[in-house]
């Protein structure tokens, strides 16, 4: 791969950058470094630094989340209503709970899933396990403290104001689905204590408790009587596809192959490769609205199945298949910033990060595991991580991310949902991303050429380029 430098460069470079991005972040236009003819009348200017990605910056960055995160989740009990800590964990009190984290990070809620999922994927990466520090602190003070909070459900009866209700009392997807997968993948990974506890507790609801349409599809009962989500794409099928892994069942496997054939046919438009955000059993025929973030959960659900879902599974292409219609769609529909809009349709929308990071991760992904060819797709990856780069301040946090969003029904919701810092949504992608570019750089099929002003992602066997006509 060209345009390699030494590492001391890259250091120095990614401390730089980091002051810099920390400041003002992509406050352009930027000049392409990579090209050295400072005079070259040809050469464009970027609204994001347009270069080939370095891995120690990628690297810096992902610490750099790593470390706001670490601090900002607390995993202590406290007193709720005076903040002092609790000490007595024989005698539980009706006011003992979490302590709360600095932003809406919750540590039980689905978009910490995400987030220890990126965490160990960037530690397999660089093979550096201090990426795992906040998943081996949250899984111990899970395995310490869910008897005690269960014993204090059992003689105060909180129910959702007991901090552990999400495995003491599943009610939704949200609550089960992504948080299982992980704890699955951390276990897999020997990262933490074995919580088969909770996972058995979270697998139930996925697998046999969720509400569903007659033909098998997870679906909720909100907000209208039968509804389906994009998002419940992820928020189930990874933890099936993670409990066919861990059990050796075909049947999880099936179940969540159906769900992604099933899904897809309600909510995927075949014209224009994209997935609508819902979809409602007693007016199908309803106009539709493109969010992007439903279209990343879908991508990252089959990326996800795709990794454990044994290469002999009768529905293995379909699922390939699916993907590789949603990549396309997406991959069009990238801004000039590298990034995605909200409404992923709609250029007016603004630009949001945390469906620009599941793109640009599965992307990469896709990429790296040979589902599609770099060719066109390692260049969208690598725009979109120049784009993502930006969104990553000094402290480590993640800007630019909607906040929660339900299904709505008009696309003045959707236009105006505020973003925020403390939207947990960005974290875990923005981690996956970073993890899956540094692979994409280290890719021993993949050559990158810069010509032209450009990069060409040249699959490994594709043919000598020649580029005479132009010198």
């Amino acid at each position: 791969m060209k345009l390699k430098t030494n590492v001391k460069t890259n250091v120095l470079a990614a401390l730089a950058c980091c002051a810099l991005l920390g400041a003002a972040h992509a406050e352009g236009p930027f000049r392409n470094p990579d090209n050295k003819n400072l005079n070259d009348p040809s050469e464009g200017t970027y609204p994001v630094p347009y270069k080939m990605p370095v891995a120690a910056e990628i690297t810096e960055a992902l610490h750099r989340i790593r470390a706001y995160m670490d601090q900002a989740t607390p995993t202590r009990v406290v007193n709720r209503k005076t903040g002092a800590p609790i000490t007595d964990f024989k005698n539980p009190v009706p006011e003992a709970a979490f302590e709360d984290a600095a932003g809406d990070y919750g540590i039980l809620v689905y978009e910490m899933g995400v987030v220890h999922s990126g965490l160990l994927r960037a530690a397999e990466v660089t093979g550096d396990q201090g990426f795992t520090t906040m998943t081996r602190r949250h899984l111990q003070f899970f395995a310490d403290k869910l008897p005690y909070f269960r014993a204090q459900e059992q003689k105060f009866h909180l129910e959702r104001a007991n901090s552990f209700s999400r495995f003491l009392d599943p009610r939704a997807l949200d609550d089960a689905g992504s948080m299982c997968a992980a704890l699955m993948r951390a276990r897999a990974a020997k990262v933490g204590p074995d919580l088969a506890g909770m996972i058995a507790t979270c697998g139930d609801w996925v697998a046999n408790k969720q509400f569903r349409l007659a033909d098998g599809t997870l679906a909720r009962k909100r907000p209208q009587a039968v509804s389906l989500w994009g998002d419940d794409m992820y928020m189930s099928i990874p933890a099936l596809a993670e409990m066919g892994r861990m059990t050796g069942e075909r049947k999880y496997f099936d179940d969540a192959v159906n769900n992604v054939l099933n899904m897809s046919k309600y909510l995927f438009n075949p014209q224009l490769g994209i997935y609508t955000h819902g979809w409602h059993a007693h007016a199908p025929d309803s106009p539709r609205f493109y969010w992007a973030r439903a279209n990343g959960w879908a991508v990252l659900a089959m990326s996800d199945l795709l990794d454990v879902l044994p290469q002999d599974h009768p529905g293995r292409a379909k699922v390939l298949d699916q993907l590789r219609a949603a990549l396309k769609g997406i991959a069009e529909r990238q801004s000039g910033t590298g990034l995605w809009h909200q409404m992923i349709d709609r250029s007016d929308s603004y630009l949001e990060t945390s469906a620009s990071a599941m793109f640009v991760y599965t992307i990469a992904h896709a990429v790296n595991q040979g589902w599609i060819s770099p060719t066109v797709y390692g260049s969208v990856a690598q725009a979109g991580w120049a784009g993502l780069a930006t969104k990553i301040n000094a402290q480590g946090q993640v800007e630019g991310t909607c906040v929660g969003t339900t299904l709505a029904s008009d696309q003045v919701y959707y236009y105006h949902r505020p973003t925020s810092v403390h939207a947990l949504h960005g974290y875990g992608p923005m981690l996956l991303a970073g993890a899956e570019m540094l692979r994409l750089l280290k890719n021993p099929n993949v050559n990158i050429e810069y010509k032209v002003r450009t990069y060409h992602y040249q699959p490994k066997g594709a043919g000598q380029t020649d580029y005479r006509e132009h010198h």
